[in-house]
């Protein structure tokens, strides 16, 4: 596979988020195919893996380490931080302390001597972005941590931290119907030659066109609750998959294909993380990166309106730095 870069380090076009293998989604658990699924991933030419803590907690990260034990070399492993307090305190917690213990439970869990790329998961208003940056320094300089990254950061937040120390990422969520990044970061991104993750590029199933009801989610899937989903938005929304699926049959592939195609058509430096727990879905993930879509497509694509709802609910969308 192609690979691009976030800041100076190289990671695959298409990476894996492996959350939903552990958590929050119908099919989560199953970790004999889970490990599986990593180990075809690694074939395929993806070698960026995407976890934190907080997903489980911790045995997502506990998962990647059982799959990447005995193949390390050549994966770039990135985790998160800071939505777990282990002191006690309520809220998010980017203090130094806790980073240093988080980090600490992380390469424990996932069986290794350093972090490839280490974010803070959510900005904590509590601690200047300042202090959690020199914190995240002082553990690169150690050999912790080789690149930092930012998740859900605003753009002032990510020049903050950026005179600090290089931020290598900034994750946030982006796809056909998240598009809020384009208006302040992306530019701010491109400016300070910082690499863009985007999580949940696929709009947690929805651009993959398989779900058009709730019917089949688990009791606790987390889309049961999420206000794209729910309160008669999910039928309305269904016209933005329908105009993807449109351009899908046109181009002779799957609508999954068409959503992350249209991803890496917006420049260089953005590897998105698409996750399943299915070989099958994984192997059309990746063959995405080798799709092209024509001009006139990508211009179909541009023109799609923004879905009803927020993409979290009130307590999400208020752990958002904006």
């Amino acid at each position: 596979m192609e690979t691009t870069t976030l800041g100076s380090l190289e990671v695959s076009r298409i990476g894996f988020g492996v959350m939903g293998m552990s958590a929050f989604y119908t099919g989560a658990g199953r970790d004999d195919e889970s490990v599986r699924t990593i180990h075809r991933a690694l074939d395929l030419g993806v070698t960026h893996l995407d976890t934190a803590e907080v997903y489980g907690p911790y045995t997502n990260e506990e998962l990647v380490g059982r799959a990447v034990a005995g193949k390390r070399d050549g994966v770039v492993i990135a985790t998160k931080f800071g939505l777990i307090s282990h002191s006690g305190r309520p809220g998010a917690d980017s203090s130094p302390h806790n980073i240093r213990t988080a980090l600490e439970g992380s390469l424990r869990r996932l069986r290794t001597d350093h972090v490839d790329l280490y974010y803070q998961h959510r900005v904590d208003p509590l601690t200047p972005i300042e202090d959690t940056v020199g914190t995240l320094a002082e553990l690169v300089t150690e050999g912790k941590v080789r690149y930092i990254g930012l998740s859900e950061a605003g753009a002032d937040t990510i020049r903050r931290a950026h005179a600090i120390h290089p931020v290598s990422a900034v994750q946030s969520e982006y796809s056909l119907w998240t598009r809020d990044p384009e208006a302040e970061v992306l530019p701010v991104l491109r400016e300070l030659g910082i690499g863009f993750v985007p999580y949940s590029p696929l709009g947690h199933g929805f651009l993959t066109g398989s779900i058009r009801t709730l019917d089949g989610l688990d009791p606790d899937d987390w889309r049961r609750s999420n206000p794209r989903f729910t309160n008669g938005n999910l039928e309305r929304n269904l016209h933005i998959v329908d105009e993807v699926h449109a351009v899908a049959n046109e181009a002779g592939v799957t609508p999954a294909q068409v959503a992350l195609a249209w991803l890496l058509g917006q420049g260089e430096g953005i590897a998105p993380i698409p996750g399943t727990t299915k070989i099958a879905r994984l192997e059309e993930n990746v063959a995405a990166a080798d799709l092209h879509l024509t001009p006139e497509q990508l211009a179909r694509l541009d023109a799609l309106p923004a879905p009803v709802g927020d993409r979290h609910d009130v307590g999400g969308m208020a752990a958002i730095d904006r």
